[in-house]
Formats: C-alpha cells, structure tokens, sequence
C-alpha cells in the first residue's frame, strides 16, 4: 500500500502550536512513512522544524496574496489523503480548499469561534475532549490515526544551547527561574510588581535567580518587574526562538500565564506554575497535565482580551504564588 500523504495547517501562535504537536505527533506514530507537510506562518519555520514531525515545512503568509498562491499552487501538484485544518479559522481552511485537498478535516461550529469555516471541510469533528490538544487529537483520529496524540520531543540546537551558556555564565546565572510576565492580552497577564516581589522572595529564601522572558513591545513591561524586584536584579532575556528554547529547557521552572513560553517551556521538560485568569485551564492549561495552575475560585471564563488584568488574578498573591514554586522545584529535585 502505497505511504499516506497529509497536509497539516496550524499557522500559529507559538502556545497554539505547541498545543498541537501532541496530534501531529499521534499522526506520525500512526504512520511513520506518511508524508506529513505542515503549513505555518514563516515566523514559525524553526519551532515546527524543531519537532521532527513534519516531512516539511511549507511557510506561508495568509495576509500575502502571491504567497497564498504559491502555496495552493504546490498543494494541487500532489496527490493527497487528507488535510487537517488545526486552527479553525477561515485564513487556514481555506488553504487546502483552494489547493483542491479532497479530503478536508476541520472542527465542527461548536468548536471553532469564526463563524462558518465548517463549509470548507469534507469532515468537521464534534469534539468530546476538553483540552485543545485533545480536541487536535479528535481530528488526527477522524483522519485515519490509532491514536489521538504521541509523544513530543522538541530539539534545541547545540549552537543556541552553548551562546545561552555563554551569555548566562558571563551573569553568573547557572540556576534560574523564568518569569514570563508578557502575553498578548493584558486581561491574563499577573501584574509586574507582584513578579518583582516574587523574584525578591526567590532570590531571599531560595538563593536562586530570576531570568525575565520577553517579547517585542514589552520593553516597559520588563523595566517595572526589575523595578519592583530592588536587590533582586533579574536578568532579562530577549534572544531568538532557538536561544529562547535553550533558556526555557535549563531553567528550574518558569511562572507565567496562558502564555507561549510557558506552554514551550512543558513541552520541554520544563517545571511550571501556570496563572491563569480568563481563561480555562482545562482546554487551555499546561499538557500533558502535572504541572501546578493556580486559579481563583472567583474567575470566570471570559477569554475577555482586554487592556487591564483579570480581577481573578489580583487574587493570587505572591506568597501563593512563591508557595507553589517552592513545592514545584522541591517535586522536581
């Protein structure tokens, strides 16, 4: 029987794909000699590449008309099985349809949030599973895998692993923990001063130091954390993705929201305490399950993206917090 061929579409973002290498890795156990080519935007080439799952990796820009083009050009040049639509938006399920996939898989309306994307595929899935990388695993099913998800196992290339050493030995940072208090929305995201004071009460009590993630715009962000952190003096660490990998996959643990960092950072290996605010740890929270999330007994699941923290997340406070890193790194020891 001649290999499997599957087209897979998960154009971001960084948290978003993470959560889907569990399926694509469910796909690829399930037929090892398939060819897989995944779709995703250029900025993510070196994340998907880094997973191994994918036979290739195919950028594309969905707000690029010639880049579009190319890419349905080369999909209607093979043959294929099926496509799988992870995202779940009209930019990526498109993609197979005008590249003439014939057999295309999607979520169900009660799953996805824009309205009317379903029309686009052969099969759309109504999910059971809670989590989304469950549900990712629901469609890998629907396309002919034996199981939902597989084991993930992300590369860090040795030359981003040695400039990480380098850079954090010249800090005298050989034990650390991340704090990644950026993402996206403001409405998930715990306040900088409470990171600050966190980074004080681990450098006091825990003789560890605090390494700042952050992306591009939250320069300020970054200034009021070290601001409230005094003596503290975390560093901060802006490098590329793969440097980004190397800091996240040797750090004792990172504290964070529902964010990108902290999702890679499982993906890695790495110990976590996840806050979560309007958003649902359930669908959204750390995976596979085990790491700690800490949650108000107050939030409500909004997904509200707006400019101003969660009032659910002021109720999380930083000896709460410093209490579950302790007992995360004394699980992990």
């Amino acid at each position: 029987m001649a290999d499997k061929r599957f087209v897979v579409v998960r154009l971001g973002s960084l948290g978003d794909i993470v959560h889907t290498f569990p399926a694509v890795a469910g796909l690829r156990e399930s037929f090892p000699s398939a060819e897989i080519v995944w779709l995703t935007h250029p900025r993510w080439l070196e994340l998907v590449a880094c997973s191994g799952l994918a036979s290739e990796v195919w950028p594309v820009d969905s707000r690029d008309l010639a880049s579009v083009r190319q890419i349905t050009g080369k999909l209607r040049a093979r043959n294929w099985d099926a496509s799988i639509d992870y995202q779940g938006l009209w930019k990526a399920a498109l993609l197979p349809f005008f590249g003439g996939v014939p057999n295309r898989i999607g979520f169900s309306s009660a799953t996805i949030r824009e309205f009317g994307v379903p029309i686009l595929y052969t099969a759309a899935v109504d999910c059971k599973a809670m989590h989304i990388a469950d549900q990712n695993g629901e469609l890998s099913l629907r396309a002919g895998a034996n199981r939902a998800v597989g084991r993930v196992v992300l590369q860090v290339a040795e030359t981003d692993a040695a400039r990480v050493r380098a850079d954090l030995n010249k800090e005298g940072f050989s034990r650390y923990v991340v704090l990644s208090p950026g993402g996206g929305w403001r409405s998930k995201c715990w306040p900088p001063e409470r990171f600050g004071a966190l980074c004080q009460k681990i450098r006091a009590e825990l003789a560890i130091g605090c390494l700042i993630n952050y992306g591009p715009g939250e320069e300020a962000l970054v200034s009021q954390v070290q601001s409230a952190s005094g003596e503290a003096k975390p560093l901060s660490y802006d490098g590329e993705l793969g440097q980004l990998m190397a800091v996240l996959r040797n750090a004792q643990c990172i504290v964070g929201g529902d964010t990108g960092p902290l999702h890679l950072a499982v993906a890695l290996g790495t110990p976590a305490v996840a806050l979560f605010g309007p958003t649902d740890p359930a669908r959204n929270g750390p995976y596979p399950a085990g790491e700690i999330v800490l949650r108000s007994p107050k939030a409500v699941t909004t997904y509200s993206r707006s400019d101003t923290t969660d009032p659910s997340l002021l109720d999380l406070s930083v000896e709460t917090v410093f209490a579950a890193v302790k007992r995360r790194l004394e699980a992990a020891a």
